[in-house]
C-alpha cells in the first residue's frame, strides 16, 4: 500500500491553540508538503530521463544544474521583449535536461566573472557562448600568463569565429584587423574579440595602435558604436550577424571581412566533476543522434556552426 502523501492543515487540531501557533504549524506543514511535492516531480523526471544515472547524486537530488551565464548576447542568450530569457544556449540546455532529468536554471552574471562563479560554487557550470582556450582550460590568465586556478573542462557543442561589423555605410575600409591600426573598437571585456584586438594593436606599426574600449556586455558595446563613438565593433560571428539583421530593422550595422579564429564554445564544468561533465557530453550526443541538436541550430539560422559530435577540451 503506498504511503499517502497528501498534506493536511492546521484546522483538524485543537481549536485552544493560539493563531500563532497555528500559522506557524500551517506554514511547516505546507513548507514539508513542497518539499515532498518537489522531490516526488524530481524522481518522476528522473524516471523519464535515458541518461540519469550518468549524473552525479548530489545533482539528481536536487534536480537543478545551475548554470552561470552573461544574458545579454543573443542570440545565443538574452532577454526577448517580454524579459523571458531565450536563445540558442537555452534550447540546447532544455534539451539537455531532458536527457539528464533535471532542470537547467541560468543565474545572470557578467561574462568575466563567470569562471570565477565556477571557482567558488555558486554554479554548476558556465554556458555563455565561451570560447573553448587553452588558457581557460589550464586556469591561465591570457593577459598576464598567471595561473589563476585550476582551469575547466569543456564540453565542445558549437563552432564560432570573431567578425567585424560597423555602422552601415561607414564602414572607412575596414576588412581586416590590420585596418583597425589608428581606429576606435568596441566589445564586450573578457571575450576572445578582446584578446585579439588587444594582440592586434601590438602588432600596428608607424606609432599606430588600436584603441579599445570594453564593456560589460556586447549590447553596450553596440549602443557605442550606433552613437558614433567608435569606429568599428566586434563579437562572435552569430552575434554580430544577428546584430546587423535586427539592430534598427537592419539598418544601423553591416559586417565587415570574414570571420577569423573559428573556435569552439564550451559548457564550462570544474575539473573536480568529471563525473558531471561525462553526463553532460553523453546527453549532447544523444541529441545530436536524436535530431533534436539540428533542430535548434536551424532555428537560430547558425547552421554554419553546428557540431556533429561532442568534444570534451576541443580548443586550442
Amino acid at each position: 500500500m503506498t504511503a499517502s502523501t497528501t498534506c493536511r492543515t492546521a484546522a483538524g487540531r485543537s481549536r485552544i491553540l493560539a493563531v500563532g501557533a497555528i500559522a506557524v504549524a500551517g506554514t511547516l506543514l505546507l513548507a514539508g508538503c513542497g518539499d515532498q511535492t518537489d522531490a516526488a516531480q524530481r524522481a518522476r523526471n528522473s524516471e523519464n530521463a535515458p541518461l540519469a544515472d550518468k549524473l552525479p547524486q548530489s545533482i539528481k537530488d536536487a534536480g537543478v544544474v545551475k548554470v552561470g551565464s552573461d544574458i545579454a548576447y543573443p542570440p545565443v542568450e538574452y532577454k526577448d521583449k517580454n524579459g523571458k530569457v531565450v536563445g540558442i544556449d537555452l534550447d540546447i540546455a532544455e534539451a539537455l535536461g531532458e536527457q539528464l532529468g533535471v532542470e537547467f536554471s541560468f543565474e545572470n552574471g557578467t561574462f568575466d566573472t563567470l569562471l570565477g562563479g565556477l571557482r567558488s560554487k555558486r554554479y554548476n557550470i558556465a554556458m555563455s557562448a565561451m570560447t573553448d582556450t587553452k588558457d581557460r582550460q589550464n586556469g591561465i590568465d591570457s593577459d598576464t600568463g598567471k595561473k589563476v586556478g585550476e582551469g575547466v573542462d569543456f564540453v565542445d557543442y558549437f563552432n564560432a569565429g570573431v567578425s567585424i561589423y560597423t555602422n552601415k555605410g561607414e564602414t572607412q575600409g575596414i576588412k581586416t584587423w590590420d585596418d583597425l591600426c589608428g581606429k576606435k573598437v568596441v566589445l564586450q571585456r573578457g571575450t576572445v574579440s578582446h584578446d585579439l584586438a588587444k594582440a592586434e594593436a601590438k602588432k600596428c606599426e608607424g606609432g599606430k595602435t588600436i584603441a579599445i574600449e570594453a564593456f560589460d556586455n556586447d549590447q553596450q558595446a553596440q549602443t557605442r558604436l550606433r552613437s558614433g563613438g567608435a569606429d568599428a565593433g566586434s563579437s562572435d560571428f552569430p552575434v554580430a550577424a544577428f546584430a546587423v539583421k535586427t539592430s534598427g530593422g537592419g539598418k544601423d550595422f553591416e559586417l565587415v571581412g570574414e570571420q577569423v579564429e573559428a573556435a569552439p564554445y564550451g559548457i564550462a564544468v570544474p575539473k573536480n566533476n568529471p563525473e558531471l561533465r561525462d553526463a553532460i557530453k553523453a546527453a549532447l550526443d544523444a541529441i545530436i543522434k536524436n535530431g533534436e541538436y539540428e533542430k535548434i541550430i536551424s532555428k537560430w539560422g547558425v547552421e554554419a556552426g553546428a557540431v556533429t559530435e561532442a568534444k570534451v577540451n576541443g580548443g586550442k
